[in-house]
């Protein structure tokens, strides 16, 4: 070949790369925000003070995972009309309220099919319902039902709920099933 042989291969091996380099961003990489209603129930000793995380996603592995819901706290709303109350910086989670924060994540690509909670700290917290509104675009078709808890949740796990399809949600994440097939035992015939 010569000495321009590697040359010649460099050169085409460096268009190939600028070529192959225009390529769209994948829509779960991008952030999206999401408007997150939860209602705190009125039972006695429901409100907490403690740091609440929060997970939900689709049945598509795109999970979002927010440490410290608190700082999210937007306002709070009326339970019985989706009207602000006020816009005063109030304390989240305190009973009979119901909350909203606004977070950003990866896009979900399919509609929110679980939302888990986690309290951190010594105090109880009893909230009543969550729901996860997509804000971007037409992703309304994207937002979830209602997630109800109405019980008082362990400390310190990822306590929720899911309703997707044929996918296993676990604290974790989406588990995969796994197709088990099973072998036939052969009989073994006794040695003489």
């Amino acid at each position: 070949m010569g000495n321009g042989g590697p040359f010649l291969i460099c050169c085409v091996l460096l268009l190939a790369l600028m070529a192959g380099g225009q390529r769209a961003t994948p829509r779960n990489k991008e952030n999206c925000t999401y408007a997150v209603t939860i209602e705190t129930t009125c039972t006695k000793g429901a409100e907490t003070s403690n740091h609440i995380s929060l997970r939900f996603g689709d049945t598509n592995s795109n999970d979002v995972v927010v440490r410290h819901l608190n700082s999210k706290h937007i306002r709070r709303v009326d339970p019985l009309e989706p009207e602000v109350l006020d816009d005063v910086p109030r304390k989240p989670f305190q009973a009979c309220v119901v909350d909203e924060f606004q977070v950003k994540g990866a896009c979900v690509e399919s509609p929110i099919c679980y939302l888990y909670l986690k309290l951190s700290g010594a105090d109880d917290w009893r909230p009543g319902f969550a729901q996860v509104h997509v804000l971007e675009g037409s992703g309304s078709h994207l937002s979830s039902e209602y997630f109800y808890f109405r019980r008082y949740l362990p400390r310190h796990v990822w306590h929720g709920l899911d309703v997707c399809d044929d996918k296993e949600v676990t604290p974790f994440g989406i588990k995969h099933k796994r197709k088990v097939f099973w072998k036939k035992q052969v009989k073994k015939l006794p040695v003489p």
